[in-house]
């Protein structure tokens, strides 16, 4: 069998992606500071940017050497997205997310600059029957590839999506989009929150992940840093299983 590990040249490190998803900004450098150099990468969301002094942590992280992937899901007319995505491009964020059809997409990628662009395919909160109230009538996996399949066309760099559907992706377009997978649990799921579509940390990147998110399985251990440090030797075995 082919193997999907991702063969993308990144560091083991970075493939760790740490969600700050907390009350504020304050709350969000403590954490960073307590986690030290067992993360390089972190994700601000639409939590943070509500709370106040998001672009001053975004700054702050970048000054400190971290990378930032801001999680904002940008989705307005295709020009207003365009014009977010010029204006984000020179904060020295690595990644940032896009929602919406075609149209978006395109406008996205326009004036990105080093700022990789992702589109969201399917959250992984949602499930067959959230999509059957959203109106869609194909089942996730075929809802995911035509997304991604669209992200491709459009010119994005990459796109998020569950472990669940990332052998899928990975076996009908290769290694041409970057995935990115959120809902990452360090068991076997089982949904004891709004995550329902999940893997593993190492099923993660044997399904095809370029990078995982984690969020709420590193900011609830009674030790942060000693948990962080446990995923990233598991992405270490899982990349290299003989120790090297």
């Amino acid at each position: 069998m082919t193997s999907l590990l991702s063969a993308k040249p990144i560091d083991p490190q970075d493939r760790l992606i740490v969600a700050l998803d907390l009350p504020n900004a304050e709350a969000a450098r403590a954490l960073v500071i307590e986690l030290g150099d067992a993360v390089v990468f972190y994700k601000i969301g639409l939590e943070l940017f509500m709370t106040g002094g998001y672009f001053e942590l975004l700054h702050w992280l970048v000054g400190e050497g971290k990378k930032v992937f801001v999680d904002l899901k940008f989705f307005d007319v295709p020009e207003t997205v365009r014009s977010a995505v010029r204006a984000l491009a020179g904060s020295g964020a690595t990644f940032a997310t896009i929602h919406g059809n075609q149209a978006i997409m395109e406008a996205a990628v326009k004036d990105k600059g080093n700022l990789k662009i992702l589109a969201v395919t399917v959250l992984t909160s949602l499930d067959r029957g959230d999509l059957d109230d959203l109106g869609f009538s194909c089942d996730v996996e075929k809802l995911v590839l035509s997304r991604a399949r669209r992200a491709l066309a459009a010119g994005v760099d990459g796109i998020v999506s569950s472990g669940l559907e990332a052998p899928m992706i990975r076996r009908e377009l290769g290694d041409k989009l970057m995935v990115v997978t959120p809902g990452i649990r360090p068991v076997e799921n089982k949904p004891v929150d709004d995550q329902k579509r999940t893997v593993d940390v190492a099923q993660a990147f044997r399904n095809g992940a370029d990078y995982i998110v984690v969020g709420r399985p590193i900011r609830q251990a009674a030790n942060p840093r000693q948990a962080a440090i446990g995923i990233q030797q598991t992405i270490r075995e899982v990349f290299f299983p003989s120790g090297g």
